[in-house]
């Protein structure tokens, strides 16, 4: 009897092998039919949705990318987000520290997202503003849906809401902290976004056509043709950049904004910004021209307009993808750089590099470092736009596996 009860449990372990080995094989066989069905199916798709099925297969430029289209999105959208408006100053609030938005209150109570009544006043031993919550501090909820004043979202959709706040006569909703002239940091980023982030596109795409046109035919016909673009090249490369901004900034009339002023001077930089772009894909091409491919497709009369934008210029689609996606975060760059010295984007007008002209003190940024944020909106940015150029590369990248 203890036999036959000592057999069970073997028989009941050997049985559970077996059959997790069949549900193992099931499994294998399951994604093997899958997989063989993608193969199947993008063995005759188009360039472009390999391109995107192997785009989505990296790791973190799939995220990147939905993030970059967020970033976007809110950036299109700043007014209607922002909670306050760019220019509007709480001046009981001078240098405000971040704002923390409670639920649980002091007696330990639970709520609807709030925030406390705040103080701000100057130290006088420290010559610093600080602010205290005082004992009998008023709870403000924070709501979606907040009317405000009246403002064109887009520049032409009439609106009198906002995504969020706290409404007008209450406690200004500062989430991110104020400046010196206590305006909400937060709102001020995320509006400065739309101009950051869209401003520099014009040049970029006008510099990219120029570099991928005069370098596919420097390239291609080589001889005097491209001893004559090469020489221009050399011209325009030995031309210094900031004194060029600063001429040009002294050029343009005064009575233009900030931004008509730095887009102006950014197309006409792009019409000299061409050249590094321009030599590589000359190179590329070089080195592309003498292929069987290239030969064959001369024999068959075809136009030299054809063979550079058919068969050459798709050899260079990785290096091309690459170069957009890493203009435009230097364009972003740039364009930070220029206004943080006063020679882009001025006051009253807003973008990165204007906020960030405040944090030129140390001695401001060592007593209100939320001063910094827009130069971590900055590097978000860039850090977003170079994982997605990873992606694109990889996934345009012909030789990659």
């Amino acid at each position: 009897m203890s036999t036959k009860l000592e057999e069970r449990p073997v028989e009941q372990e050997h049985y559970v092998r077996e059959r997790g080995l069949e549900r193992l094989e099931e499994l294998k066989s399951r994604r093997g039919r899958r997989q063989q069905k993608v193969q199947e199916r993008l063995r005759d798709a188009a360039q472009s949705k390999l391109v995107w099925h192997r785009f989505k297969k990296h790791k973190i430029a799939p995220i990147a990318l939905w993030l970059l289209i967020l970033l976007y999105a809110t950036a299109l959208l700043s007014d209607f987000v922002a909670p306050h408006s760019v220019q509007q100053q709480f001046s009981e609030h001078q240098y405000n520290p971040p704002t923390l938005v409670r639920v649980i209150d002091r007696e330990g109570s639970w709520h609807m997202p709030f925030i406390y009544e705040t103080e701000t006043a100057l130290d006088p031993a420290t010559f610093s503003y600080k602010t205290t919550i005082p004992d009998d501090a008023e709870r403000f909820p924070v709501r979606l849906w907040v009317p405000s004043e009246e403002y064109r979202l887009l520049g032409f959709i009439p609106m009198d809401h906002r995504l969020f706040g706290t409404g007008e006569d209450a406690q200004p909703l500062l989430l991110w902290g104020s400046d010196n002239l206590g305006r909400d940091l937060f709102s001020r980023i995320v509006i400065a976004s739309k101009v950051s982030l869209f401003v520099g596109l014009a040049g970029v795409l006008i510099s990219f056509v120029l570099g991928v046109i005069l370098g596919g035919i420097s390239g291609y016909f080589g001889g005097r043709i491209d001893s004559v673009i090469q020489r221009t090249i050399d011209f325009l490369i030995s031309i210094p950049l900031i004194p060029l901004w600063m001429a040009l900034s002294a050029a343009i009339p005064r009575g233009w904004s900030g931004i008509q002023t730095y887009l102006a001077i950014t197309v006409i930089l792009s019409l000299v910004g061409w050249t590094g772009l321009a030599r590589v894909v000359r190179g590329k091409l070089m080195s592309l021209r003498e292929e069987d491919y290239v030969t064959a497709a001369r024999i068959s009369s075809s136009s030299h307009s054809k063979i550079i934008g058919k068969h050459l210029l798709p050899g260079v689609t990785s290096f091309l993808i690459v170069h957009i996606t890493l203009a435009v975060p230097g364009m972003i760059l740039g364009e930070t750089t220029l206004s943080f010295l006063g020679l882009g984007i001025t006051p009253p007008d807003v973008s990165w590099g204007t906020l960030l002209q405040q944090a030129q003190d140390v001695t401001v940024v060592a007593n209100y470092p939320w001063l910094l944020l827009p130069a971590v909106v900055l590097v978000y940015a860039v850090v977003l736009f170079n994982f997605v150029g990873d992606g694109l590369r990889d996934a345009a990248d012909p030789y990659s596996r």
